[in-house]
Protein backbone atom coordinates (compact mmCIF):
# COMPACT_ATOMS: atom_id res chain seq x y z
CA UNK A 1 0.00 0.00 0.00
CA UNK A 2 1.74 3.18 -1.00
CA UNK A 3 1.50 6.28 1.51
CA UNK A 4 0.24 9.69 0.41
CA UNK A 5 2.78 11.94 0.40
CA UNK A 6 1.72 14.78 2.54
CA UNK A 7 1.33 18.67 0.34
CA UNK A 8 4.31 20.52 0.57
CA UNK A 9 3.85 23.41 3.34
CA UNK A 10 3.41 27.15 1.68
CA UNK A 11 6.35 29.22 1.90
CA UNK A 12 6.32 31.77 4.74
CA UNK A 13 4.67 35.42 4.10
CA UNK A 14 7.57 37.47 3.38
CA UNK A 15 8.13 39.72 7.07
CA UNK A 16 7.71 43.24 6.64
CA UNK A 17 10.81 44.14 7.22
CA UNK A 18 11.71 41.82 4.36
CA UNK A 19 8.48 43.79 2.26
CA UNK A 20 10.15 47.43 3.08
CA UNK A 21 13.50 46.32 2.21
CA UNK A 22 11.86 44.81 -1.21
CA UNK A 23 10.31 47.59 -2.32
CA UNK A 24 13.28 50.27 -1.71
CA UNK A 25 15.03 48.28 -4.00
CA UNK A 26 12.83 48.39 -6.36
CA UNK A 27 11.84 51.55 -6.62
CA UNK A 28 15.88 52.49 -5.95
CA UNK A 29 16.20 50.83 -9.23
CA UNK A 30 13.01 52.29 -11.42
CA UNK A 31 14.45 55.97 -10.39
CA UNK A 32 18.13 54.96 -11.38
CA UNK A 33 17.28 53.47 -14.56
CA UNK A 34 14.80 56.13 -15.48
CA UNK A 35 17.16 59.14 -14.75
CA UNK A 36 20.52 57.48 -15.94
CA UNK A 37 20.60 57.69 -19.26
CA UNK A 38 19.05 61.82 -18.97
CA UNK A 39 21.08 62.96 -15.90
CA UNK A 40 24.98 63.73 -17.18
CA UNK A 41 27.02 61.71 -15.00
CA UNK A 42 30.01 64.65 -14.54
CA UNK A 43 26.87 66.56 -12.82
CA UNK A 44 25.92 63.74 -9.75
CA UNK A 45 29.84 62.99 -9.53
CA UNK A 46 30.30 67.04 -8.72
CA UNK A 47 27.62 66.42 -5.96
CA UNK A 48 29.09 63.59 -4.80
CA UNK A 49 32.67 65.22 -4.64
CA UNK A 50 30.69 68.60 -2.96
CA UNK A 51 29.69 66.69 -0.16
CA UNK A 52 32.42 63.71 0.54
CA UNK A 53 34.48 64.36 3.57
CA UNK A 54 37.40 64.33 1.90
CA UNK A 55 36.61 68.08 1.11
CA UNK A 56 34.49 69.03 3.71
CA UNK A 57 37.05 68.32 6.31
CA UNK A 58 40.14 70.57 5.06
CA UNK A 59 37.94 72.81 3.71
CA UNK A 60 36.64 73.49 7.49
CA UNK A 61 40.15 73.50 9.20
CA UNK A 62 41.27 76.11 6.64
CA UNK A 63 38.77 78.40 7.20
CA UNK A 64 39.34 77.53 11.26
CA UNK A 65 42.75 78.30 11.01
CA UNK A 66 42.54 81.35 8.80
CA UNK A 67 42.46 84.00 11.19
CA UNK A 68 40.90 86.50 8.93
CA UNK A 69 38.25 84.26 7.29
CA UNK A 70 35.03 86.30 8.47
CA UNK A 71 35.44 89.91 10.17
CA UNK A 72 33.48 88.86 12.91
CA UNK A 73 36.44 85.89 14.19
CA UNK A 74 34.28 84.91 17.65
CA UNK A 75 31.11 83.85 15.57
CA UNK A 76 32.94 83.05 12.47
CA UNK A 77 35.08 80.95 14.99
CA UNK A 78 31.88 79.52 16.49
CA UNK A 79 30.16 78.64 13.14
CA UNK A 80 33.21 76.76 12.07
CA UNK A 81 33.44 74.82 15.33
CA UNK A 82 29.90 73.76 14.99
CA UNK A 83 30.49 72.53 11.27
CA UNK A 84 33.94 70.54 12.54
CA UNK A 85 31.61 69.23 15.30
CA UNK A 86 29.31 68.00 13.37
CA UNK A 87 31.24 66.45 10.70
CA UNK A 88 32.85 64.69 13.54
CA UNK A 89 30.04 63.80 15.55
CA UNK A 90 28.32 62.15 11.62
CA UNK A 91 31.35 60.27 11.46
CA UNK A 92 31.02 58.67 14.81
CA UNK A 93 27.25 58.42 14.14
CA UNK A 94 26.87 56.50 10.29
CA UNK A 95 30.45 54.54 10.78
CA UNK A 96 29.03 52.41 13.59
CA UNK A 97 25.29 52.16 11.81
CA UNK A 98 27.07 51.31 8.73
CA UNK A 99 29.38 48.23 10.33
CA UNK A 100 26.03 46.60 12.65
CA UNK A 101 23.16 47.49 9.80
CA UNK A 102 25.57 46.31 6.73
CA UNK A 103 23.08 46.36 4.14
CA UNK A 104 25.00 46.03 0.78
CA UNK A 105 24.67 48.55 -1.57
CA UNK A 106 23.01 48.38 -5.09
CA UNK A 107 24.53 46.06 -7.54
CA UNK A 108 24.31 48.43 -10.02
CA UNK A 109 27.14 50.70 -8.35
CA UNK A 110 29.80 51.56 -10.42
CA UNK A 111 33.16 53.32 -10.29
CA UNK A 112 32.70 54.35 -6.47
CA UNK A 113 35.73 54.95 -4.58
CA UNK A 114 35.92 53.04 -1.23
CA UNK A 115 37.27 55.51 1.55
CA UNK A 116 36.96 52.88 4.58
CA UNK A 117 35.82 49.77 5.37
CA UNK A 118 32.54 50.31 5.89
CA UNK A 119 31.69 52.53 3.04
CA UNK A 120 31.18 48.73 1.50
CA UNK A 121 28.01 48.98 3.21
CA UNK A 122 24.69 51.33 2.16
CA UNK A 123 22.75 52.01 5.02
CA UNK A 124 22.19 55.17 6.30
CA UNK A 125 24.01 57.46 3.42
CA UNK A 126 27.16 59.15 5.06
CA UNK A 127 26.93 61.75 2.30
CA UNK A 128 23.21 62.44 2.85
CA UNK A 129 23.86 62.75 6.64
CA UNK A 130 26.37 65.64 6.08
CA UNK A 131 24.87 67.66 3.61
CA UNK A 132 21.96 67.71 6.22
CA UNK A 133 23.92 68.54 8.61
CA UNK A 134 25.55 71.35 7.27
CA UNK A 135 22.78 72.57 5.90
CA UNK A 136 20.79 72.29 9.38
CA UNK A 137 23.48 74.38 10.54
CA UNK A 138 23.90 77.14 8.29
CA UNK A 139 19.72 77.71 8.94
CA UNK A 140 20.75 77.58 12.50
CA UNK A 141 23.51 80.08 12.20
CA UNK A 142 21.32 81.81 9.00
CA UNK A 143 21.56 85.56 11.12
CA UNK A 144 25.22 85.83 11.68
CA UNK A 145 25.88 84.27 7.86
CA UNK A 146 23.29 87.53 6.71
CA UNK A 147 25.50 89.65 8.95
CA UNK A 148 28.81 88.54 7.49
CA UNK A 149 27.30 88.72 3.72
CA UNK A 150 26.55 92.09 4.30
CA UNK A 151 29.82 93.32 5.79
CA UNK A 152 31.59 91.29 2.80
CA UNK A 153 29.09 93.68 0.65
CA UNK A 154 27.88 90.43 -0.57
CA UNK A 155 24.00 91.38 -0.42
CA UNK A 156 22.51 90.45 -3.29
CA UNK A 157 23.36 86.45 -2.83
CA UNK A 158 22.16 87.38 1.32
CA UNK A 159 18.51 86.79 0.67
CA UNK A 160 19.38 83.41 -1.78
CA UNK A 161 21.99 81.67 0.31
CA UNK A 162 19.95 79.37 2.19
CA UNK A 163 17.85 78.84 -0.72
CA UNK A 164 21.41 77.68 -2.65
CA UNK A 165 22.34 75.93 0.37
CA UNK A 166 19.28 73.81 1.07
CA UNK A 167 18.86 73.61 -2.44
CA UNK A 168 22.73 71.70 -2.55
CA UNK A 169 21.77 69.58 -0.01
CA UNK A 170 18.35 68.15 -1.06
CA UNK A 171 20.22 67.94 -4.69
CA UNK A 172 22.79 65.72 -3.29
CA UNK A 173 21.06 63.28 -1.52
CA UNK A 174 18.79 62.60 -4.09
CA UNK A 175 21.94 62.22 -6.64
CA UNK A 176 22.95 59.26 -4.00
CA UNK A 177 20.12 57.34 -5.89
CA UNK A 178 20.34 58.36 -9.32
CA UNK A 179 24.28 57.88 -8.68
CA UNK A 180 23.08 53.91 -8.10
CA UNK A 181 25.59 54.71 -4.56
CA UNK A 182 22.72 53.95 -2.19
CA UNK A 183 18.66 52.72 -1.99
CA UNK A 184 16.13 55.45 -1.26
CA UNK A 185 15.52 54.13 2.38
CA UNK A 186 19.35 54.84 3.02
CA UNK A 187 19.20 58.86 1.79
CA UNK A 188 16.23 59.40 4.11
CA UNK A 189 17.42 58.11 6.69
CA UNK A 190 20.95 59.93 6.20
CA UNK A 191 18.75 63.18 5.52
CA UNK A 192 17.40 62.63 8.74
CA UNK A 193 20.04 61.95 11.36
CA UNK A 194 21.80 64.74 9.72
CA UNK A 195 19.23 67.05 10.74
CA UNK A 196 19.25 65.68 13.87
CA UNK A 197 22.97 66.15 14.53
CA UNK A 198 23.45 69.79 13.46
CA UNK A 199 20.55 70.32 15.94
CA UNK A 200 22.43 68.20 18.65
CA UNK A 201 25.82 70.61 17.92
CA UNK A 202 23.97 73.79 17.33
CA UNK A 203 21.91 73.49 20.72
CA UNK A 204 24.88 71.26 23.03
CA UNK A 205 28.03 72.19 22.39
CA UNK A 206 27.16 76.36 20.85
CA UNK A 207 24.58 76.49 23.54
CA UNK A 208 27.03 75.58 26.51
CA UNK A 209 30.66 74.66 25.74
CA UNK A 210 30.99 76.80 22.86
CA UNK A 211 29.88 80.05 24.83
CA UNK A 212 31.37 79.52 27.52
CA UNK A 213 34.54 78.80 25.48
CA UNK A 214 34.52 81.98 24.31
CA UNK A 215 33.28 84.54 26.76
Amino acid sequence: MVSKSSPPSPAPAPSLLRRIVDFDTSISLRLYTLTHPILPYYFLKTLEISGDGFLFFPLVLSLLLYPLAFSDSKNSNIFLINLLLGGILDLIVIGPLKHLIRRPRPVYNKNMFLSFAVDHWSFPSGHSSRVSMIATLFYLSSDFIRDVLIQLQYDLIVDYLMLIVIGWAATTSCSRVLLGRHFVFDVIAGVLLGILEGLFVFQIFNSVTLTSFFK
